[in-house]
């Protein structure tokens, strides 16, 4: 039990700004850490539906309000929303998204793919991939409804599920020892790990199926797409799994998904 919890502190402490009791980074203790990794995506998860529903009751109440979110929010809300997992995880994996692109982009070999990615410098091509990014996040969710809202709710934790798999299961591209993923590899039980989180994928997508129905299942079907991307990616272009390819992973995943989500909430309109 203590090593759980102790766990559970790591995966908050590393993959969100949330306070956390201090807990030593021993081997034990961060074997079990991916298994807790989805659970951050829970509360991303929680925190945008409470900012949804404020803004519908808002709304309901101020016809000043009624300009943004169709139905019920307007564009505070809506960046409001698209920043809520930058406030949370403090854009760990949005730093991720942002080396990955600089290094596709280069089109250099491997090596220097990887090295790039080890660059606390940010190119050109981040910048641009940062102001797309979330110009279109603030476009996607200027288009949710409720139903579509409590899908996307939901996909916070299936992405980190998927990403925490890559983690433990994707061979690493660096050296034992060397980046966070090959620590935190080598630290997990892996096969509680990914019994866990196959039970996670299983529960989550039913869930997201249940929930969303065509909308769901359009959600889980794109973040299997993207996931099988991100695998032939890494192994092609980079060796390997590591940190910044998993936030890279990630955050595609999450608009991704959620683009799914509202066009096919607009094709099953068009079709009623």
């Amino acid at each position: 039990m203590k090593k759980m919890w102790n766990s559970f502190k790591i995966a908050f402490s590393m993959y969100s700004k949330i306070p956390m009791p201090q807990s030593e980074w021993t081997d034990e203790n961060m074997s079990l850490a991916m298994c807790f990794f989805p659970w951050v995506g829970a509360v991303i998860g929680l925190a945008s539906w409470v900012v949804y529903q404020a803004g519908g009751w808002l709304a309901d109440r101020q016809e000043t309000l009624s300009s943004g979110i169709p139905g019920s929010s307007n564009l505070f809300l809506t960046i409001l929303l698209v920043l809520i997992p930058i406030f949370i995880t403090g854009g760990i994996h949005l730093d991720g998204f942002l080396d990955t692109q600089d290094a596709l982009s280069s089109y250099q070999p491997m090596e220097r793919r990887l090295e790039i990615l080890k660059d606390s410098h940010a190119g050109a091509f981040a910048i641009i991939s940062c102001s797309v990014y979330f110009l279109a996040y603030t476009g996607i969710y200027s288009m949710l409804t409720a139903h579509a809202a409590k899908v996307i709710a939901i996909s916070f934790m299936l992405s980190r599920t998927l990403s925490g798999l890559s983690v433990i299961c994707f061979p690493q591209a660096r050296k034992k020892g060397q980046g966070l993923v090959a620590t935190f590899s080598e630290s997990a039980e892996k096969r509680v790990n990914r019994r866990t989180l196959m039970i996670y994928l299983i529960v989550l997508s039913a869930l997201m199926i249940v929930v969303g129905k065509w909308s769901g299942a359009a959600a889980v079907i794109m973040a299997l797409l993207v996931f099988w991307y991100y695998h032939h990616m890494c192994i092609s272009k980079f060796g390997g799994v590591t940190g910044d390819l998993a936030g890279y992973f990630l955050q595609m995943c999450e608009i991704l998904m959620a683009l799914a989500v509202v066009v096919m909430e607009q094709i099953l309109l068009l079709l009623k």
